[in-house]
């Protein structure tokens, strides 16, 4: 078993991926055949689910642009352990991960519930109802896609080997700390496009699909980040020609 540890780990990750893709996919505890004509009070509960989709959403979504960083994680581990070093399971690694991104999900059923109130959301089809609302966010998306900040993120993505080398630590907590540092850094680039789901539909399989083969190309495909500038541009055309239909 430790020496298919790769496998191992390549297995659970596809486990995890095709278990909170079907929850996302079958309606995330939500029944979506059923007509909703009264937008959907926030309880508690209620606010607990959407945080919970959320969150599902983000492992569903970011879990496979990760792999390659969580699998060479599993072989440095493999190479320190047999050096002496202590064992760390890469299962915590993965847990620094997503705890990142729970900390966005919390953020974005936070904003969630903001424009709803605002009657900038839709409570059924979850998604904005406001072509200004729709232009800004392509735009902003468009324009983060350009930036430093975003392309200093997304290298430190497309680098395992650069990561794990200049920020390993040992032990539980080490795992832990790399993980979330680690989120963060593709927090930092793929968090403006995630708000696209506003505008698509955060229930969109078809926007979901697509905006998670952007990340993972991005990350993992050898131009990926001349994809960055292209899809900025793009998604830059998109919201001005979206924003230019209102003075028609």
């Amino acid at each position: 078993m430790v020496r298919r540890d790769r496998l191992v780990v390549l297995l659970a990750l596809l486990a995890v991926i095709a278990l909170a893709g079907s929850y996302i996919l079958t309606g995330a505890g939500l029944d979506m055949s059923a007509p909703m004509v009264m937008p959907m009070a926030w309880t508690p509960a209620y606010a607990l689910l959407m945080f919970v989709m959320w969150w599902t959403m983000m492992i569903a979504m970011m879990l496979p642009s990760a792999a390659p960083m969580i699998l060479f994680f599993a072989t440095a581990n493999r190479k320190w352990r047999s050096q002496g070093a202590p064992f760390v399971p890469t299962g915590v690694f993965a847990g620094g991960y997503l705890l990142a991104w729970g900390g966005f999900s919390l953020a974005a059923t936070g904003l969630q519930w903001w424009l709803e109130s605002l009657g900038l959301l839709s409570s059924m089809e979850m998604m904005s109802t406001s072509i200004a609302l729709g232009g800004a966010l392509l735009m902003a998306a468009g324009v983060y896609q350009l930036t430093p900040l975003k392309h200093a993120c997304l290298r430190r993505c497309r680098s395992p080997l650069e990561f794990v080398t200049t920020q390993w630590r040992s032990g539980y907590r080490g795992a832990l700390r790399m993980g979330a540092v680690h989120g963060l850094y593709c927090l930092g680039c793929c968090w403006v496009l995630m708000g696209l789901l506003f505008y698509g539909g955060v229930m969109n399989p078809y926007w979901i699909i697509g905006l998670a083969a952007l990340i993972l190309l991005e990350k993992s495909a050898p131009a990926g980040h001349w994809l960055s500038f292209a899809s900025g541009a793009g998604l830059i055309l998109w919201g001005m020609a979206l924003l230019a239909s209102l003075a028609l």
